[in-house]
């Protein structure tokens, strides 16, 4: 039997109705809306995608939402004092910096510029920290892995000592997430973290009840690499070209380019026949993450005005 959809647009929209209304609450009783600053240095054509979604969803939820655009010829030290400078504007409740950076920029050591408070990706060190803490959630914590855990709960399964493997050990999906897993001490799952080192990645994928997968490798987990049953949640996103029965590329015949299709880590026709529940991709983790950025956000505003 085919696995159960986990669609994480409804997910996204239940998460959309209630951050709506509180911000559209805290209008009306005090006249005073979040405002977030994105910060994007130099031109991507992935980050402009992102910057066009944040600016929407913004612009739904009532959210104040200004991009700052920097030039690629820009260096660390004046980046600095840019996001310095919003740190210290008080009008200012979120800070994003857009990635990824030019070249010539640590990006790392950027992030650890932004104010603590105005964190809403949850990626700064004081944020990521708090993570470590059973009961003690932070205000913001990375917009991915909360999608992650918000889709899991989504299912009303308890977790409690499942075998759960997380596949990638990112600071933004796969580290975090075995530490959200761990939250409680007395209802966690029982995490397993597999990376690029692993040996024989199969072995701890199939004996897996719950599978994140966060590698970033399409195709990476085969069907027969899932355990039955299993609830698979793929965070991977992935551009590959569309192959015709040979295996040739199928080409547009108004670009004259080869046509693309996005698609997990998971093989998904594959997982599908095996899990007892899956996200899709597109359609699972993706509209659950932007959705986690304006709860982060309603969050900080919150805690910078606490008698709203």
């Amino acid at each position: 039997m085919a696995a159960q959809i986990i669609d994480g647009s409804k997910v996204a929209e239940n998460i959309k109705l209630k951050v709506k209304a509180e911000i559209e609450s805290i209008k009306s009783k005090c006249g005073k809306v979040p405002k977030l600053v994105a910060i994007q240095a130099g031109e991507n054509p992935a980050s402009k995608i992102y910057v066009k979604n944040q600016q929407a969803v913004c612009a739904e939820m009532g959210i104040n939402y200004e991009l700052k655009q920097l030039p690629a010829e820009i260096d660390e030290k004046q980046l600095t004092e840019v996001i310095k400078t919003v740190n210290n504007d008080v009008s200012v409740n979120g800070v994003i910096l857009q990635m990824p950076l030019p070249q010539n920029i640590n990006s790392r050591k950027m992030q650890m510029v932004i104010d603590p408070k105005k964190d809403v990706e949850g990626i700064t060190p004081a944020n990521l920290g708090l993570l470590l803490y059973s009961g003690v959630a932070p205000v913001a914590a990375p917009c991915t892995a909360c999608a992650v855990i918000e889709l899991l709960n989504s299912l009303n399964i308890p977790l409690k000592g499942k075998e759960t493997v997380i596949v990638g050990h990112s600071e933004i999906v796969g580290k975090p997430v075995t530490l959200m897993l761990l939250n409680s001490l007395l209802e966690s799952a029982t995490p397993t973290v597999c990376h690029i080192a692993t040996k024989d990645l199969a072995y701890h994928t199939s004996r897996a009840e719950v599978l994140i997968v966060a590698a970033g490798k399409a195709g990476l987990i085969k069907g027969n690499m899932v355990k039955d049953g299993a609830i698979v949640i793929d965070v991977g996103i992935n551009r590959i070209q569309i192959k015709d029965a040979n295996g040739a590329p199928v080409i547009d015949e108004k670009t004259g380019k080869p046509k693309m299709k996005t698609v997990g880590d998971v093989v998904y026709d594959e997982a599908v026949n095996r899990a007892g529940f899956i996200t899709p991709v597109p359609g699972g983790v993706g509209p659950v993450t932007t959705t986690i950025l304006v709860r982060n956000m309603l969050q900080l505003f919150k805690v910078q005005n606490e008698n709203i």
